[in-house]
């Protein structure tokens, strides 16, 4: 059985036909699909980060207002950019907003993606150290972030504090337990998801990756995966991992949904993103017969126990909770995902 959410990046745009034309408008509405996608059945409510963008940007007041407004569902990121984060003040977000959702939160976090400004993580106070790429640096602050979860006491009390401490070294607060295995890596390459695995962190896996091999996309990406199931094993982790990869996946089972999506076949695409080879995976629209056929011969989705379905969320609430609601009523029962 699968695991099955949804991923919004957040757009808006004041352009005729979006249903969201401001910040305020995606907020909200990415807080009610969430609640329309917990009564639905999914597992996952996830949310893109994009800074100086028109899109969804600081997680984590909205991750809080979902866990507020939400009993059962995960909430998480696909991603969090580490090189424009603080991981001291981040764990104190983290913390406070995974205790109001009650421990619900699956934060995935990377190195970022192609940005809207050059160097912006620059405007945000951070810079790579000497001999660092600002790849480096967003690893190095993933891996403060990290033990900075565990919880583990670090500061020298104040001999006069304001308020009484407990004993020994302080820690950050709020400290919310288990958090520390809950966090994914967004990854784009294998070597990468070696590493997220010996640093004990789940794997997300999107609809790109470094073309490393020239084969299919979904091929890659399930090899992808298998090396990091393999490292994880070899770095002798406790707990068993968990694997996400998104989809763009659309089945067709009214007039509105061919004339939105129904436009033929897609194929993966090759393209240069950062300097780096890419090859992007298809989308799937279909009807659901079609549709389930296709699933089953895409080999990360086999691999992975996750599956986030990337939403248009500019057309607004009532029409992505019918995409939502037609995966899950008629694809993903013939799967064996519920």
């Amino acid at each position: 059985m699968k695991k099955i959410g949804f991923l919004s990046f957040g757009h808006w745009s004041p352009a005729g036909g979006s249903e969201t034309r401001t910040a305020g408008d995606t907020l909200l509405q990415s807080i009610d699909l969430a609640v329309a996608a917990e009564e639905l059945g999914a597992d996952g409510a996830y949310f893109r980060v994009h800074h100086f963008a028109r899109q969804l940007a600081s997680p984590f007041p909205l991750l809080a207002a979902v866990g507020a407004r939400t009993k059962r569902i995960e909430i998480g990121t696909g991603v969090i950019d580490m090189r424009y984060e603080n991981p001291f003040y981040m764990v104190e977000d983290a913390g406070a907003a995974d205790l109001i959702a009650g421990g619900r939160l699956q934060l995935g976090i990377s190195r970022g993606s192609p940005e809207q400004v050059i160097d912006g993580w620059r405007h945000f106070g951070f810079a790579p150290a000497e001999g660092e790429t600002d790849a480096d640096m967003g690893r190095r602050h993933a891996e403060v972030f990290l033990d900075l979860l565990k919880g583990t006491g670090f500061a020298q009390p104040n001999p006069r504090p304001m308020f009484a401490n407990p004993p020994g070294l302080l820690r950050l607060e709020p400290h919310s337990e288990g958090l520390r295995d809950r966090i994914w890596w967004g990854s784009a390459s294998d070597a990468t998801a070696v590493w997220a695995a010996r640093q004990g962190m789940n794997l997300q896996s999107s609809t790109l990756k470094a073309d490393e091999t020239g084969e299919s996309f979904h091929v890659q990406q399930a090899r992808q995966i298998r090396r990091y199931r393999q490292a994880w094993q070899d770095a002798g982790h406790a707990r068993a991992p968990r694997v996400s990869v998104s989809r763009s996946i659309f089945a067709l089972v009214n007039d509105r949904d061919r004339a939105y999506f129904g436009r033929g076949a897609s194929s993966d695409q090759v393209g240069i993103i950062d300097n780096m080879r890419a090859v992007f995976g298809r989308s799937y629209a279909a009807e659901p017969e079609r549709l389930i056929d296709e699933l089953r011969a895409d080999e990360a989705i086999a691999e992975a126990d996750t599956l986030l379905l990337t939403v248009p969320n500019q057309l607004g609430v009532a029409y992505n909770t019918h995409l939502i609601e037609s995966l899950l009523k008629h694809v993903a029962p013939a799967l064996g995902w519920r």
